[in-house]
């Protein structure tokens, strides 16, 4: 009996003691797997606001297109109408003076034998006043024509000069609003830069050896995808190269994003794109890992925040003036 009581109290202690164990299966998650799940949620939900922002973006640069239009048709009206204006005030004061001179005349022939003055003997006075009453009314008629289409031109030329300044202020609120909107979208994109591999505590960079067979560090390989997928240039880039010129290509730690080929000058829609790429290299550089930028012989040093100017190399692309040189850390 003794011995049973010692089996089931054993029994009993051995379940208890192994009865936590499917606990273990019902865990939570490890802190750094619910870290990238929400990291993974974050970068997708922010993508998805980017793509609606860039379609309120072309709906809003379509309508200050379209207020563009219309605003320069109605300064062509407008130009139209100050034309038609200055017309009828040159028909107006030609009008005025005809019977300013008719009435001269009358004045002036009041006492006189009006047919033989003007005409000499042989014409009738009744038909010298009717000659005379049909040109005056002919003026007249001429005057009050100018007069109200003078009046009219200049009518049309406010109004229009009234829509001109309604239309203007509209494209400004458009302009200004997709400028807004414009920033919004660079801040979102600028929130999808992911942090380079690397990173240290204190905020500097630990060294890294180039791999893979494009023969550049993971920063620079990193840096070189987002550049290329965010201001495609046409051209692709040029990373590592085995000369050793002193600079970082030959340690994978650097690229030149070309826009042009040849050593030609870039177009000024690629200049603009040069100044983008630098502009977008200064501004993540922290946590891309660049140590400097160079275009258009001037070059910018992250530990000496500015531009400043380079010597004169010789040519376009020694210069850097056809591409945007990178280095990385």
């Amino acid at each position: 009996m003794f011995r049973c009581v010692l089996f089931w109290c054993a029994a009993v202690l051995v379940a208890v003691a192994i009865g936590p164990a499917p606990a273990a299966a019902t865990a939570e998650p490890k802190p750094e797997s619910t870290s990238k799940a929400g990291s993974t949620a974050s970068v997708a939900e922010l993508r998805r606001e980017l793509a609606d922002l860039e379609r309120r973006l072309d709906r809003l640069i379509r309508t200050y297109n379209g207020k563009r239009a219309e605003l320069q048709r109605a300064r062509t009206e407008e130009r139209a109408a100050r034309e038609r204006l200055r017309d009828a005030e040159e028909a107006y004061r030609a009008a005025a003076r005809q019977v300013a001179e008719l009435a001269n005349l009358r004045y002036q022939t009041s006492g006189l034998d009006l047919p033989n003055a003007l005409f000499g003997p042989g014409l009738g006075n009744a038909a010298v006043l009717e000659h005379l009453a049909a040109q005056r009314t002919a003026a007249l008629g001429r005057y009050a024509a100018a007069q109200q289409e003078r009046r009219t031109a200049a009518e049309q030329a406010t109004r229009l000069a009234e829509r001109i300044r309604d239309q203007a202020d509209e494209v400004n609120a458009e302009r200004k609003r997709a400028e807004r909107l414009i920033a919004r979208i660079k801040q979102r994109l600028d929130r999808l830069v992911p942090l380079a591999p690397g990173r240290l505590p204190g905020g500097g960079f630990a060294p890294e050896l180039p791999n893979g067979p494009d023969n550049i560090t993971p920063r620079t390989r990193l840096m070189r995808d987002l550049v290329t997928e965010r201001f495609p240039t046409g051209f692709a880039p040029g990373c590592f190269r085995a000369v050793n010129d002193g600079g970082e290509h030959p340690l994978g730690r650097a690229c030149d994003f070309m826009l042009s080929s040849g050593g030609a000058m870039p177009t000024p829609d690629k200049i603009a794109l040069g100044h983008r790429i630098a502009e977008f290299l200064i501004e993540n550089a922290n946590r891309l890992g660049v140590k400097y930028v160079i275009y258009r012989q001037r070059i910018y040093h992250m530990s000496n925040p500015g531009w400043r100017p380079m010597a004169d190399r010789g040519s376009i692309t020694a210069n850097h003036f056809d591409h945007v040189h990178v280095s990385m850390l």
